[in-house]
């Protein structure tokens, strides 16, 4: 049996002759640099998030770039963030000038733990060193704590960029004046960051992002920011970038977002699967720790985050070894990610590596992402699990 870890081609044969026609009708209208395809997606995007404003850009990164830029956050100054996520997050940090700080992650979630957030905001010395930014992660689909988080950044007067990449619809429960209300991903900090790129929930047919923000003067100084900080046109009171959503993408986008929550649905009711799997093969646990979603609500009761499954990512022992034995039996795996970003060679000079976070160090040592997108079959999800009972 064949198992990828992503198929595209049930969705885009389900939407083809839309997308065509969508497509078709920008070409058509020969208006290919942002126009009214990119406005009406920005709205529909931010209403689904529940923000006042969105700004289409022209990726995930951009996303990241252009909201360090609105917050003028520059040379000398120090970003807060997880060394345990893509490249992007830091690479994002790095290109404005700044410097990343680097907190551990929590083990159950492999999110940023916001217990070793505030022993650095709790220990941040004088102006030179403030950090000016803080920028968690919604890893593999799953909100960070951000309630623990809104509360520190609001003690020290830091803003919070939600880096949601990979959790457009992912809600999470924050607790407002003793009553539980749901937020979606990206609408809890000054800005929040999403990526379409196409394996994720909601994917285009190429690169694209956007920021969503509910503060009018940011969603002002963004739409500067992504077309070279111009404002109004040919008059540059700061530098931004070209940093555009394309209307092809806009287009193709508009006709999937209707659909993602029953995507989203679906990858948890195969997360279900799974889980019911490894128990029946009496795994869970040990050798195989499956992803866990529980944050503390009310009063110590547990409320349960809204995952959304752009990864399903299991810890395992001897991950290397059983990463060869599924691809050799047609199944498709992937290690997100196999080194922390305090360990890449660019950071190198900068001394980070001499840096230690044993949390994130272990996550890298033994995750595993296994298939999880909707159009996936029980058949599929069963012998993956087989595969891996054998294994062990």
């Amino acid at each position: 049996m064949n198992v990828p870890l992503l198929d595209l081609h049930p969705q885009m044969s389900l939407f083809r002759d839309q997308i065509v026609e969508a497509v078709t009708s920008v070409i058509d209208s020969t208006r290919y640099i942002l126009g009214s395809e990119v406005s009406r997606f920005e709205d529909e995007v931010a209403a689904y998030c529940g923000t006042g404003f969105g700004v289409g850009v022209s990726s995930g990164t951009d996303a990241l770039l252009a909201s360090l830029m609105a917050l003028g956050i520059g040379p000398g100054d120090l970003v807060l963030t997880t060394p345990y996520t893509f490249f992007a997050t830091m690479g994002s940090i790095l290109r404005v000038g700044a410097r990343p700080v680097f907190a551990d992650i929590d083990p159950e979630t492999m999110n940023i733990d916001p217990g070793h957030v505030e022993r650095i905001l709790a220990g941040q010395g004088g102006d030179r060193q403030r950090i000016r930014a803080m920028v968690p992660v919604h890893l593999f689909g799953q909100c960070a704590d951000m309630g623990r988080l809104l509360e520190l950044a609001d003690r020290y007067g830091i803003p919070i960029i939600e880096d949601a990449a990979q959790a457009i619809g992912a809600q999470y429960p924050v607790v407002e004046e003793g009553t539980v209300t749901w937020k979606r991903a990206g609408a809890m900090g000054a800005l929040g960051c999403f990526s379409f790129f196409p394996s994720k929930n909601l994917g285009g047919i190429g690169d694209g992002g956007m920021v969503v923000t509910s503060d009018p003067e940011l969603d002002r100084i963004l739409r500067s920011c992504r077309n070279h900080g111009a404002e109004p046109k040919y008059y540059h009171s700061r530098i931004g970038g070209n940093f555009r959503l394309d209307p092809v993408q806009a287009v193709v986008l508009s006709v999937k977002l209707p659909h993602l929550e029953k995507w989203h649905r679906a990858r948890r009711h195969n997360a279900g699967l799974y889980r019911e799997f490894f128990d029946q093969a009496g795994l869970t646990d040990n050798p195989v720790v499956l992803p866990r979603e529980a944050y503390r609500g009310i009063d110590g009761a547990a409320e349960v985050n809204y995952h959304i499954y752009n990864q399903f990512v299991i810890r395992v022992p001897d991950r290397d070894r059983l990463r060869s034995f599924l691809q050799e039996n047609s199944i498709g795996c992937e290690i997100y990610y196999p080194l922390c970003l305090h360990q890449q060679a660019c950071l190198a000079s900068l001394g980070y590596d001499r840096q230690s976070f044993p949390v994130a160090e272990q996550a890298a040592r033994e995750t595993l992402a296994l298939p999880i997108y909707p159009e996936l079959e029980q058949e599929q999800i069963a012998y993956v699990v087989d595969k891996i009972s054998e294994f062990y």
